[in-house]
């Protein structure tokens, strides 16, 4: 999937590197230090809510090359920009990726 933001495109990509970030934005550590995840246990069911702050955040985490979250904040918040079909884009993304798509599902149950 590609956005342009800014005039500039930007691919996203929703394979293992998206959810490494994801859990980087979301995630959890126990005492120990160790991460234990959770990016997409958060962010899915957000997403099915409409929520454009989690939006935001899914974009910047699977934006290749990156970019700041305020310029995806300010796309998302622009009156041209259809925020409808951008949540519908990503989510029809998230069900296709190969390595959320299992994720996705589970999610959905």
């Amino acid at each position: 999937m590609e956005l342009a933001i800014k005039s500039k495109k930007y691919q996203l990509n929703f394979g293992v590197g998206f959810v490494r970030n994801l859990d980087k934005f979301y995630g959890l550590s126990n005492q120990a230090g160790f991460s234990l995840g959770l990016g997409l246990t958060k962010a899915i069911p957000a997403l099915r809510a409409y929520d454009p702050a989690v939006l935001a955040e899914v974009i910047q985490c699977a934006a290749e090359p990156g970019i700041e979250l305020s310029k995806v904040d300010e796309f998302l918040d622009d009156s041209k920009t259809d925020i409808e079909k951008v949540f519908e884009n990503v989510q029809k993304e998230l069900n296709e990726a190969n390595a959320v798509k299992l994720a996705v599902k589970n999610l959905r149950n």
